[in-house]
């Protein structure tokens, strides 16, 4: 799994979660038995981004909760395929991963931010 040298905290954490997901979906749809093929670390890249570029920031609701879809249509559907594979086969291989991100999904969305800026606009306040 590629670490995030840009993400920090809670966001590093949730990118943590979406790379094991990919991981499960491209080894068991692609046929890749370690890393990822060019498609899904080329997905992984893009939700990088926009973790890094979410106006909530630290306090950021799971995806499928968020009122801003930053996510173009086509990435989103391909990101709505490999977490509806990859959700139910999280517990056995990454168990603290999966409990932490369903007890995130339980907590209650954040209003929206006002500020719509990213993460580098915000550290540099």
């Amino acid at each position: 799994m590629k670490s995030s040298q840009i993400l920090q905290g809670k966001l590093q954490t949730e990118f943590k979660t979406v790379a094991s997901m990919m991981e499960i979906y491209c080894r068991s749809h692609h046929d890749t038995s370690k890393g990822l093929c060019e498609a899904c670390n080329d997905l992984l890249l893009y939700a990088e981004q926009r973790l890094d570029r979410c106006p909530y920031g630290q306090e950021k609701p799971t995806c499928n909760q968020c009122p801003i879809h930053c996510y173009k249509p086509e990435p989103k559907e391909q990101m709505r395929l490999v977490m509806r594979y990859s959700g139910p086969r999280m517990l056995l291989p990454h168990p603290i991963l999966a409990i932490r991100h369903l007890l995130h999904e339980r907590k209650p969305v954040p209003s929206k931010p006002s500020n719509m800026t990213n993460r580098k606009a915000r550290m540099n306040k």
